[in-house]
């Protein structure tokens, strides 16, 4: 589904912030991508949504070289691509209501095909009575589930999460990465950008992650006996 094989990305003329970048997903997987902040988490996520373009290096996104993809061809693309950003990029003149079903109406269904479903998403992030709430009346946490129903609610091909439980409550936490599970089991490939232990040694899957540009690729038990190892890790576990 993803390939990357030395990739680069700088920003203008600066220096690259991603290097030698390389690895693959595979269609349904699941993989945590983590690094200190400013590792380049949310730069390696906005070349996976191709509105940005790699210094170097070769991206193939569903089969389609995207050195080669007319650029026409791009929107159809992301339109197989649920993404969750830090900043939401909510529409402000419109509804909780209408911001989860924009993709939907992108995609040309009746509302009669989708209201049900968008409306039973909005309860399951527990905004049912926010439905026609504008996102300049909620919560940075509402907005944020918001956003998540969002972008799952076209049940993409892929699913990007930067950082998808930053600012709610750990058991709305649980309860959105229990949604990307479900999905994930439906065939959806979900790539979780987090620096949160506690999600990580809750749902084992392989990590990707990222320091000074550069990235290491861990199986799941490789990352498992990384964080054992780390002392976060050893003070919960004697909690």
């Amino acid at each position: 589904m993803i390939r990357f094989e030395n990739v680069g990305m700088r920003y203008g003329s600066g220096p690259e912030i991603l290097r030698d970048i390389s690895f693959h997903i595979a269609p349904g997987s699941l993989h945590f991508l983590t690094g200190p902040s400013g590792a380049g988490k949310t730069s390696l996520l906005k070349l996976m949504l191709l509105t940005h373009r790699p210094s170097r290096g070769l991206i193939s996104l569903f089969g389609a070289d995207l050195a080669t993809t007319p650029r026409h061809v791009f929107p159809e693309i992301r339109r197989r691509v649920g993404v969750v950003f830090q900043d939401f990029r909510l529409l402000d003149h419109l509804s909780a209501y209408d911001n989860v079903a924009l993709p939907l109406r992108v995609a040309s269904l009746r509302e009669a095909e989708y209201r049900e479903n968008v409306i039973e998403l909005l309860t399951w992030v527990g905004l049912g009575d926010r439905i026609d709430a504008r996102p300049p009346t909620l919560s940075g946490g509402e907005k944020q589930r918001v956003a998540i129903a969002r972008a799952v609610v076209a049940k993409p091909d892929l699913l990007l999460a930067d950082e998808p439980t930053g600012n709610v409550d750990p058991e709305m936490g649980d309860r959105l990465l229990r949604l990307f599970m479900e999905l994930n089991k439906l065939g959806t490939s979900v790539i979780i950008a987090t620096h949160d232990f506690a999600i990580l040694d809750r749902y084992a899957a392989p990590e990707m992650r990222l320091r000074d540009g550069y990235m290491t690729y861990m199986t799941t038990v490789q990352a498992q006996k990384q964080r054992e190892r780390h002392p976060l890790s050893r003070k919960r576990s004697r909690a």
